[in-house]
């Protein structure tokens, strides 16, 4: 198929690695060309460490890389696609924008997809003439390593937009659960709720961020504990999720205070060096404020 991935932060370069190494013609869209290049910068990394890994040959990596190219124009990105993906920051009002300009320069087949991990993809699909053809395709970061993708349905996605997510996401070898397009869908809303209760209890003095965490992964077989996992996503994106969260689903999702301090004080997570741990280089080195270096 031909596909156009719209943004090119680490969810969107994601997305358009995967669909490359499916077999699909890419497109990674993004409003600059510095954004464009630093994601296919980043594919080729990605590529490359799997190289490196022996999970794919060098030839698989070429394959792939020609099968993506950038450009800052949409019409060009979206032009003969036959699904766009936009993975464009969590602001309805410009999901709806995107959502609007994509169906202007597209054919009336083409499936429109949200990489939203909690907004409603109904209410996106509202600014569309034919808003059948809306779906949610929320991967996981980062998607060339998470295998799960959750497809939300919203109330206008008919059957044939449903079975073309399924298909997609089957075949580039993830793992799919369909769910109702309601707040926080079903993976958000739980991976929240664990997220600000380990954060409560960091406030708490119950046991520190990397005990907590590390408590998760061994009792509960967990890949990551929540609050690295906080950190991965962005304490700023969380903190926008629960308050989203806390006012459609009530007061359980009130975002604790250390988050907020955080946020306010710019730590924000490994993007900026320090949120509940200590970053370099992009690998964790210790733990945030009074409880100093990870044990």
């Amino acid at each position: 198929m031909q596909i156009a991935v719209l943004g090119a932060g680490s969810m969107g370069h994601g997305i358009a690695q995967v669909s490359a190494m499916a077999g699909h013609d890419v497109v990674l869209r993004d409003i600059e060309e510095e954004f464009v290049k630093d994601g296919l910068e980043g594919i080729r990394t990605n590529l490359q460490g799997g190289v490196d890994r022996d999970k794919l040959s060098e030839d698989e990596m070429e394959a792939a890389l020609e099968r993506i190219e950038g450009t800052t124009d949409l019409a060009e990105a979206v032009d003969d696609a036959d699904l766009v993906v936009e993975a464009v920051p969590e602001d309805m009002d410009l999901k709806q924008e995107v959502f609007a300009d994509v169906e202007e320069a597209t054919g009336e087949d083409t499936i429109i997809a949200s990489n939203t991990s909690s907004l409603s993809v109904t209410e996106m699909a509202s600014a569309l003439e034919h808003p059948e053809r809306a779906v949610g395709l929320h991967f996981f970061n980062p998607p060339h390593i998470m295998d799960l993708v959750e497809i939300v349905i919203a109330e206008q996605t008919d059957d044939r937009t449903e079975e073309f997510a399924v298909d997609y996401v089957r075949g580039i070898e993830k793992e799919d659960v369909v769910v109702r397009d309601t707040a926080g869908f079903a993976t958000s809303r739980l991976g929240l709720a664990l997220g600000l209760e380990a954060i409560r209890m960091v406030e708490q003095g119950v046991a520190s961020p990397a005990d907590i965490d590390e408590g998760m992964e061994i009792g509960y077989g967990h890949p990551m504990g929540p609050l690295e996992l906080t950190d991965h996503v962005g304490l700023d994106v969380r903190l926008h999720i629960a308050e989203h969260l806390r006012e459609e689903l009530g007061e359980r999702f009130k975002p604790p205070q250390s988050l907020r301090r955080k946020v306010r004080a710019g730590n924000l997570g490994k993007k900026t060096g320090e949120g509940y741990y200590v970053w370099e280089d992009g690998e964790r080195v210790g733990m945030s404020g009074e409880w100093g270096a990870d044990e």
